[in-house]
């Protein structure tokens, strides 16, 4: 499949303190509140943040305020069918492109000069294509949207609440993935050859 170039800037500030060897990356999921070590049941809840009310937890509500990134992707899976016969489907870009997820980021210490990056993404109510099999999905920016999103100026970071819509339906397709999408431990190109639950 043939990519359109795309420049995307992700995070538009990274304290320095946080730029280490020890920490090159964003991991998924973020931890609740900036330097809070948390306990692994409650960082699998924030793993995504919905758009209606990520301004209120404590979990997100000072990220959204001043931690707000983009997390580009080729696509993303959901899963469809009974639970001992899952279907997974890649929903992707129709045009071949980069999908832009409204994000925030943390930055957090795990053990003391030892800081560690980690992101959450924002989602909102799932549009005409995902609806079908999931009421949520990542909420998709065009990039003049990432750019507002990103900005570190903006004095008002309610008014970006606007950006948390549903993508059209038409700018994305869907198609089933192979089953070895279910295990974790695969992470191959093989995983998005179109393979149906037999």
């Amino acid at each position: 499949m043939a990519h359109r170039e795309q420049h995307v800037d992700i995070v538009p500030e990274i304290p320095e303190e946080a730029c280490t060897e020890n920490c090159k990356t964003l991991r998924l999921p973020t931890s609740v509140n900036s330097g809070e070590k948390v306990h692994q049941r409650a960082e699998r809840k924030c793993i995504s943040a919905k758009a209606e009310t990520l301004d209120r937890p404590p979990s997100f509500s000072e990220a959204f305020q001043k931690r707000r990134c983009v997390v580009p992707a080729d696509g993303f899976y959901e899963w469809t069918g009974p639970k001992n016969k899952r279907q997974p489907l890649w929903i992707h870009p129709r045009d071949g492109g980069l999908l832009l997820f409204a994000g925030l980021y943390e930055v957090w210490y795990p053990q003391p000069s030892r800081p560690e990056l980690t992101f959450t993404i924002v989602t909102c109510v799932g549009n005409a294509t995902v609806a079908e099999i999931h009421n949520r999905m990542p909420v998709v920016l065009d990039e003049k949207a990432a750019e507002d999103w990103m900005n570190p100026k903006e004095e008002n970071p309610q008014s970006l609440k606007r950006l948390l819509v549903p993508t059209p339906a038409e700018l994305l397709a869907m198609q089933p993935a192979s089953p070895l999408v279910n295990s974790v431990k695969n992470d191959r190109p093989e995983l998005l050859v179109t393979r149906l639950n037999e």
